[in-house]
């Protein structure tokens, strides 16, 4: 059978003018300043009294005090932090965590509901139980509560929003591009919700019922078929992230639906993922964004 070929007409591009003021981008070695007014931040050293760069990335200043963010950086937790993660070992009354981080996050069994709800001390019988509530493979939603001296992270899922996830999809993407918001957890109007961890772990799934949500917020898994439709949407939204992702826009609800709806003129998902496709999209989701800020 001939191979089919498509052929796509050239689009005009528009310059978009970006309102905030530009960030400056430096590499190692990169003087900073030569004013010895400013106190030195992470990604930055002083060398023959200038402040020079340590690390590629975006120069930051927060008063007097400068560093520099990585471009490409594992991620380093905060308290407060909205992270998805997966389950990798089962221990003594704790469970290991990847969180995309340099060192596994650590999930006490006293850090999270016990089913039903109950509040009480955990005995005995309830760390026999650990594999029954969450073990190796599982994908949970959790809140950053600590930071231990070596940098590893503590997580806790007392919240009822938090806990093990059922179906969707994880996409992983730079934590740098993921914006910090109040929230993190969007339910879109197209019918899918989104999980927009901090530590670039992207959780989309099909957007919760009433029936769906467990009382006790922690381990019960709804694995009931979801409808193509519902899957569709998924689909479509996993691709748009990706895209935003690969062009470098930051990730909160308002570019995220954007881009979905964007990308409604496409009836093929699969188109978005063509290059010309997904650029031309972007382009648009630039222009729009720029027009709210003006």
């Amino acid at each position: 059978m001939p191979m089919a070929i498509r052929i796509s007409a050239p689009r005009e591009r528009k310059v978009v003018q970006d309102a905030t003021e530009p960030k400056r981008l430096v590499t190692p070695g990169d003087t900073i300043t030569s004013d010895t007014d400013f106190m030195r931040g992470h990604g930055t050293y002083m060398e023959d009294e200038k402040l020079t760069a340590s690390v590629a990335g975006i120069v930051e200043t927060v008063n007097k005090l400068i560093s520099v963010r990585p471009l490409k950086t594992r991620y380093n937790g905060e308290v407060g932090d909205v992270v998805v993660g997966r389950i990798r070992e089962v221990g003594q009354k704790r469970w290991k965590v990847d969180v995309n981080s340099r060192l596994n996050a650590i999930l006490m069994l006293s850090a999270v509901n016990l089913p039903g709800g109950e509040l009480r001390k955990r005995s005995a019988e309830d760390e026999l139980k650990m594999r029954q509530y969450l073990t190796e493979g599982d994908l949970i939603s959790a809140e950053v509560q600590s930071v231990y001296s070596d940098g590893a992270l503590s997580l806790h899922t007392r919240s009822l929003k938090y806990g093990k996830l059922g179906q969707g999809i994880m996409v992983r993407v730079s934590p740098s591009l993921v914006k910090r918001r109040k929230t993190h957890f969007h339910n879109l109007t197209c019918g899918a919700s989104v999980i927009l961890g901090n530590n670039g772990y992207v959780w989309i799934s099909k957007t919760p019922t009433e029936e769906d949500v467990a009382p006790d917020g922690g381990f019960v898994q709804n694995l009931q078929p979801i409808h193509e439709e519902d899957r569709m949407v998924l689909a479509r939204l996993r691709n748009c992230i990706v895209g935003l992702a690969d062009h470098k826009m930051m990730l909160y609800d308002t570019s995220i639906f954007y881009t979905y709806e964007a990308s409604m003129q496409y009836s093929a998902i699969s188109d978005l993922l063509r290059p010309e496709v997904m650029e031309a999209i972007v382009l648009e989701v630039r222009q729009r964004l720029a027009m709210e800020t003006t």
